[in-house]
């Protein structure tokens, strides 16, 4: 009774120090072809314990620059350089992760690829593992000092200025002036609009004077804070409070384009414009020329009497006082990141 006692104990400690391997358990077995150039990746999860079986073939026996097998994030556990034929490499998992199996061309043509990979679990425990590899997306975060220009103040300001009593002599004048003349004026810098008015003799001059006193009593000339009455309201928000007035005499009038198109004006000739009227009085809102000189031809087509043009102008000048500061600029950058579900 003695004995069997002592060779129960002994088949008992024999038995806790032998593993009793699990059958290999398919994990992926299939062909893939590497394009010249370049490099296919598959991911797979291995349970602790695990013994990776890995073995690749070259379909047509042509060369493999590399196969490589990772544990992630980048600790390589297996690499055969200009390989054929793998057989049977096994892999032991210390602890579960994530392993890439890397397949790098080199070669114009690509290759055909047959592989095969299996794991032997440690236990039964682990026999169903999860060898799936899913992916998340992960944002991160960060935040950069940039110095930025930023807006401190806005100043608008109104200036008449052009404010002219223009005489344009008649067709026929004893004097021998032409019936055509020129003003002109600069745009002052930061002009943002600009308005203008036109009128021939007292109709033309009355007219002005009528609306200007108009504007002052209305509720938006109490309420505007730049100066220039009527002519401001006009350059800045297109208000048009001057009346088209019936008079004796009219004026042709132009915005010439340049001076050598001022040149044939004068001279009768053809000439570019992009503004024109025939008119005894007119007001219009300018958005542009912006800058520079300006050139209004006034023509006269009355035979014998000259004509005097009231010609005013106002132009409205926004100027922008910038700064500096220092802004915290918000950088997101994404990765993907694999994982197991088990």
């Amino acid at each position: 009774m003695k004995k069997i006692h002592l060779f129960s104990i002994f088949v008992f400690f024999l038995c806790s120090f032998i593993k009793f391997d699990l059958a290999p358990i398919d994990v992926n077995e299939s062909t893939l072809k590497v394009g010249g150039l370049s490099e296919e990746v598959l991911y797979y999860g291995f349970a602790e314990g695990d013994q990776i079986i890995f073995s690749f073939e070259e379909v047509n026996g042509k060369e493999l620059k590399e196969v490589e097998i990772l544990e992630m994030p980048s600790s390589s556990k297996f690499m055969d350089y200009k390989t054929t034929k793998i057989d049977n490499k096994i892999i032991n998992v210390t602890r579960t992760g994530i392993y890439k199996f890397r397949f790098s061309n080199s070669a114009v043509a690509g290759r055909v690829c047959k592989f095969k990979i299996q794991r032997i679990p440690a236990s039964d425990q682990t026999k169903d593992f999860n060898t799936s590899v899913y992916w998340k997306t992960i944002y991160d975060t960060t935040y950069t000092p940039v110095q930025e220009k930023y807006l401190v103040s806005s100043d608008t300001s109104s200036s008449l200025i052009i404010d002219q009593l223009a005489k344009v002599s008649s067709q026929n004048a004893l004097n021998g002036n032409p019936n055509r003349t020129v003003v002109d004026f600069d745009l002052p810098a930061n002009t943002i609009s600009w308005s203008y008015y036109i009128g021939v003799g007292t109709e033309g001059q009355k007219e002005f004077d009528r609306a200007s006193s108009q504007f002052l009593s209305s509720a938006a000339g109490v309420a505007m804070k730049i100066p220039g009455g009527a002519m401001a309201a006009l350059a800045l928000y297109g208000m048009n409070y001057f009346k088209q007035v019936g008079g004796a005499d009219n004026v042709k009038y132009d915005f010439i384009t340049d001076w050598p198109n001022v040149q044939a004006f004068m001279a009768g000739q053809t000439y570019y414009q992009y503004k024109q009227g025939d008119v005894i009085n007119d007001a219009s809102q300018m958005k542009k020329p912006l800058q520079g000189k300006v050139y209004l031809g006034l023509y006269n087509d009355n035979i014998t009497d000259p004509i005097e043009v009231t010609v005013k102008v106002n132009a409205i000048t926004v100027l922008q006082n910038w700064g500096t500061r220092t802004i915290q600029k918000m950088n997101v950058n994404s990765h993907e990141e694999a994982y197991l579900k088990n």
